[in-house]
């Protein structure tokens, strides 16, 4: 596993080399067919991951630093047992890249680094199976794996590999796609399933060729699972651009075959627990891997409170093996059902927006069969609920509601769905009353009694209800809406806070339900009347794949200010922002603006690479946009009118081919006001 961008650059210069330089350098192409288009056999019928792999991988925490030894494996394995991961599932502990020496033996044998696995590989896979849990291995399809330093690939040593890893007692092989030499994929593929096979040894085989290939067109019957994408990163944007790709791919996921779309980043620090829990439940329902990419011994009791939610494991490892699919996407507000095996639907309310989102949907559009109630089960809060059919909820900024919901007879025993809301931007300029309004709504085929709702701000912050906060009852899709004036003080600075509405009521049986809805209010300063550059005015929120938007320079992809001068076909502006798809860049234009113009571009520093997509959103309508630009483009001009709009964004997509090195400029972007 290896940064997206460093291994790209690396396959890029070796792939498309003819087959013949494999034998060039001394080494045998194997004589194997390649698999038929159409197999016989839809999997490989071994009886291995019925359910998607759950364990962990060392890569996403240490990368190949020295860090990652025999000490860390075992004291992983020793969490798992500790923290009841295992109890939730988790079983394998799989290291990654740079157990091995550069070199192989003179009788041509792996040898493991002796400073990181001082008693080799079988003895660290005894202890990890004392502990009843499994090991796993890494290598590469290829010459060489991932990693500068040049450790042995499988290429050409296939057989004896696996005998060397089916030896020391591995249980499961993630094989790489680096320094591949040119030669087919399929047929580097399915030698290694071949040669895990001749072991007699049952190991999980895990394809990772990035989804080069289209391997979910024809891996069913060579691995267990296969990577659809390139590399995750600890990002939102990251996280979101693999999500976008491997949720078409549902067809060709069950039992004994899995889309991978790589591990998890929960607890690594780079997202939110917001942004986590999205991760692992739009993981879940995607019946994905479920590899813990965080080091457990460093990690918060958040981090353990996510992985080892085990309602949202049983999405996951549901035996129908159903990925889910796509019910809506509309304005980045999504839908996403899964049908599991006792025939309830898991949904998923997903946003991937910067602002708290009404998501609707109901139980006939996620294939539930009609009836006068349903059992709804909130995975997150751990309650059930009953609904008349209607599944909603207000979805945090890039939160996730996730929900199991069956026809259930016993809904009656279940108080009502309640959705909290918040009508009206929460948008507040200091000094001055912002007016919104809650609404408290009835999803349930029972009545909500003795309603009520509260609003909480920041310290110093004036909160008043402006209209009536309760009421007796709400009956079946009735709202109570309350009005509030919110006031920051003076001097507020611009920036994000915390606001939280709470409701209590009642159901008809006497149970007290007490929920809250986190939100976000944002202060804001009116924007300068005249033209001014979008690089040196505040943003409201930015999101990007890689590294921080950077202000009049380009991406540099990792710390702020790493980046260079913006430059598009060898023109070069001193003004605008740099962002990586999938980037999204708001701004607060308190309706005193009229026009968004900007040149834009993939930046020249990656070369021939990145395609990129960009378009101007005002108040939630798109009102500009280009097609597909490459590196082989000059700038584009683009011009948006957004008159009157409060919030422009600006969003960069990535072409349809995913986020690899898709630098983009907004150069010399300006607002008039």
């Amino acid at each position: 596993m290896r940064h997206l961008h460093t291994r790209t650059t690396r396959r890029r210069v070796v792939g498309g080399i003819a087959a013949g330089l494999l034998a060039a350098a001394g080494l045998t192409v194997p004589a194997v067919a390649a698999p038929a288009a159409e197999p016989a056999s839809p999997t490989l019928a071994d009886g291995l991951a019925l359910t998607p792999p759950m364990g962990f991988n060392n890569w996403n925490s240490t990368h190949c630093r020295a860090e990652f030894n025999e000490s860390m494996v075992k004291g992983i394995a020793e969490l798992f047992v500790e923290k009841g991961l295992k109890d939730a599932g988790y079983q394998y502990v799989n290291l990654d890249d740079c157990w091995a020496l550069p070199s192989r033996d003179a009788d041509g044998k792996l040898v493991p680094d002796p400073v990181r696995f001082p008693n080799g590989i079988k003895a660290v896979a005894d202890y990890v199976h004392s502990k009843g849990l499994k090991l796993g291995i890494y290598t590469s399809a290829g010459t060489k794996t991932c990693n500068s330093a040049g450790f042995p690939g499988a290429l050409g040593h296939e057989y004896s590999d696996a005998q060397q890893f089916a030896d020391w007692g591995v249980d499961y092989l993630k094989y790489d796609n680096c320094n591949n030499q040119g030669v087919d994929a399929k047929l580097r593929y399915t030698t290694m399933r071949d040669a895990l096979k001749a072991t007699g040894r049952p190991i999980v085989y895990s394809i990772c060729e990035w989804g080069q290939n289209n391997p979910w067109e024809w891996a069913a019957d060579v691995g267990h699972l296969w990577r659809t994408t390139g590399d995750i990163s600890d990002n939102w944007g990251s996280m979101l651009g693999i999500l976008k790709k491997n949720l078409p791919l549902a067809p060709y996921a069950g039992p004994g075959h899995w889309n991978d779309p790589d591990m998890l980043e929960v607890g690594n620090g780079g997202m939110t627990d917001t942004e986590y829990r999205s991760h692992f439940s739009m993981w879940s329902v995607m019946a994905a891997p479920l590899l813990i990419g965080s080091d457990l011994r460093k990690a918060s009791q958040a981090t353990f409170d996510i992985l080892d939610n085990k309602e949202v494991i049983a999405v996951d490892q549901d035996p129908l093996g159903k990925q889910g699919t796509v019910v809506s996407s509309e304005g980045g507000r999504w839908v996403v059902a899964k049908e599991m095996k006792d025939g309830s639907r898991a949904v998923a309310l997903f946003n991937e927006t910067g602002t708290a989102q009404h998501i609707s949907t109901t139980a006939t559009a996620v294939g539930l069969p009609e009836a006068r109630a349903y059992t709804l089960r909130d995975l997150w809060q751990h309650r059930s609920y009953n609904t008349a059919g209607t599944i909603a909820a207000t979805v945090p900024a890039h939160g996730t509601v996730l929900v199991r919901v069956s026809a259930d007879r016993k809904w009656a025993t279940h108080p009502p769905a309640v959705e909290l809301g918040l009508d009206g931007s929460p948008l507040v300029e200091a000094g001055k009353a912002a007016t919104l309004t809650s609404t408290v709504t009835d999803l349930g085929r029972t009545p909500a009694e003795h309603v009520s709702v509260g609003l909480t701000g920041p310290d110093g912050w004036t909160v008043k209800a402006t209209s009536r906060p309760t009421t007796k009852a709400l009956p079946t899709g009735r709202s109570l809406r309350t009005s509030w004036s919110v006031t920051a003080p003076e001097g507020t600075p611009t920036g994000s806070y915390d606001l939280t509405l709470r409701a209590s009521y009642r159901s008809p049986t006497g149970t007290r339900v007490d929920s809250a809805l986190p939100l976000t209010a944002s202060v804001v300063a009116p924007p300068p009347s005249g033209t001014s550059g979008l690089g040196d005015l505040p943003w409201l929120s930015a999101t990007n794949g890689y590294g921080p938007v950077e202000r009049n320079t380009s991406n540099g992809e990792s710390a702020a200010g790493d980046g260079h001068p913006i430059t598009i076909g060898g023109v070069v502006y001193t003004k605008g922002l740099g962002v990586h798809a999938e980037s999204a860049v708001e701004y607060y234009t308190g309706k005193a603006c009229e026009k968004v113009t900007a040149d834009v571009g993939v930046d020249d520093e990656k070369g021939a690479k990145g395609t990129v997509a960009f378009e101007i959103w005002a108040d939630g309508i798109k009102v500009a946009s280009t097609g597909v630009l490459t590196n082989a483009m000059p700038a584009q001009p683009l011009t948006a009118d957004v008159t009157g709009a409060q919030v422009v964004r600006l969003v960069v997509t990535d072409g349809g081919d995913g986020i690899d090195s898709d630098h983009a400029d907004w150069a010399d972007a300006q607002l008039s006001c």
